[in-house]
């Protein structure tokens, strides 16, 4: 039970380890604040005339 208890936390540490700077980055890259800017790109290279060209 013990090392069960042992092997759930060391594969949690290492999620943390691993995955923790990923999401702190994601997480200071799509803030509020910088939504619409990203929504505006998105728009744009949904409707570009290029795209529409190749449809």
């Amino acid at each position: 039970m013990f090392l069960l208890f042992f092997f759930i936390l060391l594969i949690q540490f290492f999620n943390y380890w691993i995955f923790e700077p990923l999401a702190s980055f994601l997480e200071y890259v799509l803030e509020i604040r910088s939504f619409p800017v990203i929504v505006l790109i998105g728009l744009i290279f949904l409707f570009s005339a290029k795209n529409i060209e190749q449809n």
